[in-house]
């Protein structure tokens, strides 16, 4: 029984070490995600005036192309035209560790019911990684990555990424794939995370309706087409980075909640460990109080 209740005690104590820790985890992951959400609402408002800019110069060539009816006096911008499929891109994101729940798991399995369901070879498509999570996991699945980055911070710069958000709209450009998409999960608060697969080139979002009248209209300088020829990549790698942003929000959320879990669970073994031994206790004082009067007994 001594051996029973010492094994007890030194795993109450492990367990409660392993609490501090996952507590301390906790909190550290709680801290970068106020510091994540608080970056992208800033994003957010770049993002908008950003958007509302493009769609005001991007409106006339966007009805030419709704409408079907190109007119031949307008260069239209390739970012904006939709061509037949022959290749699909897609940037999937993830963490570059564990210790975030389901979070990966999440990400990667329906990625992966898209390829299947989608494409018959991988031939067919591009795959550019974020996240040593997901690089590690195509590879060993045989799937070649056009490109990979890891190690992101926890508040990730543009300059961070920057090399992969230019090779990617650069790549779109050059035909190397037809379409680009971002798998990524989308942060909602710090219990829900939604899966996402958005279209990010060509750029489809921008609706000419919601496009700003001003009293005054701009002067360009050079022409128009030459200033979208700049600001529709630009506009395309902001819309990458902000899923960036947004996945890595949602990243410390995951681990937050993983790691509350986590310590929830040690406390409740604790619990039943302090029971267990509490009860092996009294037992072992029952059977030394049973000996003690048996014996004296004997002696009567």
């Amino acid at each position: 029984m001594g051996a029973s209740l010492n094994e007890i005690k030194t795993r109450i104590a492990s367990t409660k070490k392993t609490s501090q820790i996952t507590r301390a985890m906790q909190m550290v992951s709680a801290s970068k995600l106020t510091k994540s959400e608080a970056s992208s609402q800033k994003f957010q408002v770049y993002a908008t005036k950003v958007r509302e800019i493009v769609t005001h110069l991007t409106a006339t060539q966007l009805n030419d192309i709704a409408s079907e009816n190109p007119r031949g006096d307008i260069n239209y911008n390739s970012m904006l035209l939709s061509r037949p499929v022959k290749k699909t891109g897609y940037i999937v994101i993830t963490a570059d560790g564990g210790l975030v729940g389901g979070y990966n798991s999440s990400i990667l399995k329906q990625t992966m019911s898209i390829l299947e369901e989608d494409h018959q070879s991988p031939d067919d498509y591009v795959m550019i990684a974020i996240g040593g999570t997901g690089a590690d996991f195509f590879k060993a699945r045989g799937i070649n990555l056009a490109y990979e980055l890891r190690n992101l911070s926890d508040q990730p710069s543009f300059d961070e990424v920057r090399k992969i958000v230019n090779m990617a709209t650069t790549m779109f450009q050059n035909e190397v794939f037809d379409e680009l998409y971002v798998c990524y999960n989308h942060h909602i608060n710090s219990l829900t995370s939604q899966f996402r697969v958005e279209k990010m080139l060509p750029i489809s979002d921008l609706d000419p309706e919601e496009a700003t009248t001003f009293e005054q209209e701009y002067i360009f300088e050079p022409s128009k087409e030459e200033i979208l020829s700049q600001l529709l990549p630009q506009y395309a790698e902001s819309l990458i980075y902000g899923a960036i942003v947004d996945a890595k929000t949602a990243e410390h959320a995951a681990g937050m909640t993983a790691m509350k879990t986590a310590t929830d669970n040690a406390a409740n073994i604790i619990d039943e460990l302090t029971v267990s031994y509490n009860r092996a206790r009294q037992g072992a004082i029952t059977q030394e109080i049973t000996e003690i009067v048996a014996g004296a007994s004997a002696l009567e």
